[in-house]
């Protein structure tokens, strides 16, 4: 059983995998290097003869044992790393999103007053679904829209009738880094693991890919009501979230602990858009809901 009394292979079965491929390849190269291992400890004395009587002038019989040791060693450490990172890739895909998208919903801390919330890159729906759960749970009227750039209309849909939130549930086509939606519209906008594949097209450490992926934090913040929260789960580049989000003026800007996903470093960010938000030398945003 999962947390929060979620069978995996519930979860799975529901949401499925974007990306099955890559764990099944490092799965097959992980068994064939543990294979060859077991066959240098099987055959350990053969292979030293071998190295021996090949290249007699260089091989010793005791760096012949050395070379072979030392070779097998290697191999069955690469297949140990290789079952590794099938497993944390399988893992991040769908079990470790469902319980981050759990602590993200968690951090926001009264979903009743909840009208308008976004999730940018919903792909399936994890984080959408959760989102739509909370609303339900809190007896809200408020309902969440799903965006993704690719269309994922049906899978997602498919995904929120089978978790019973349909009715809390939209989903609409568009590109993060262009919004879709006017200036202040959303009391929450969340994301999880998206904002670092922007611009990947121009290389994930280029400055054009950089500066993609700030475009999206901005546009996260345009469309935030004032007074809102966001909630980002991402990978490797958040100290540049963080800094671009200092500079917005962004408030209560928080960092999680380091989570290993897709074997890089991962970190939630949550913050809050100021009531009363700056935008540029004499323009200053006042959220009407505290202006009087």
């Amino acid at each position: 059983m999962g947390k929060n009394g979620r069978d995996w292979t519930q979860i799975y079965a529901i949401y499925g995998m974007d990306d099955y491929q890559t764990p099944i390849f490092l799965l097959i190269h992980a068994i064939i290097f543990s294979v060859s291992s077991i066959l240098f400890l099987i055959y350990f004395d053969s292979i030293c003869t071998s190295f021996t009587s090949l290249l007699p002038s260089l091989f010793t019989t005791g760096f012949a044992r050395f070379t072979a040791g030392f070779t097998g060693s290697v191999t069955a450490l690469t297949g140990v790393c290789l079952f590794y990172a099938a497993g944390n890739i399988f893992y991040s895909s769908v079990a470790l999103r469902f319980e981050i998208a759990q602590r993200m919903v968690n951090s926001v801390h009264d979903w009743s007053t909840v009208k308008t919330a976004l999730d940018v890159g919903c792909g399936r729906g994890i984080l959408l679904n959760t989102v739509a759960m909370h609303l339900k749970k809190q007896g809200s009227s408020g309902t969440v829209v799903g965006l993704d750039r690719k269309n994922t209309t049906v899978s997602t849909l498919r995904t929120a009738r089978t978790e019973g939130v349909q009715e809390y549930v939209t989903f609409r086509e568009g590109d993060a880094r262009r919004l879709p939606f006017p200036d202040d519209y959303f009391d929450v906008v969340v994301s999880a693991g998206f904002v670092h594949t922007v611009g990947k097209e121009f290389g994930q450490s280029s400055a054009a890919a950089a500066a993609e992926r700030m475009r999206v934090i901005g546009e996260v913040v345009r469309v935030m009501k004032c007074g809102g929260c966001a909630v980002v789960w991402d990978l490797v580049h958040v100290p540049e979230y963080v800094q671009r989000l200092h500079e917005l003026k962004m408030e209560d800007v928080r960092v999680s602990e380091r989570v290993t996903a897709f074997m890089v470093n991962s970190h939630i960010v949550s913050f809050r858009k100021p009531r009363q938000h700056v935008l540029g030398l004499n323009e200053v945003r006042l959220d009407w809901r505290f202006s009087n």
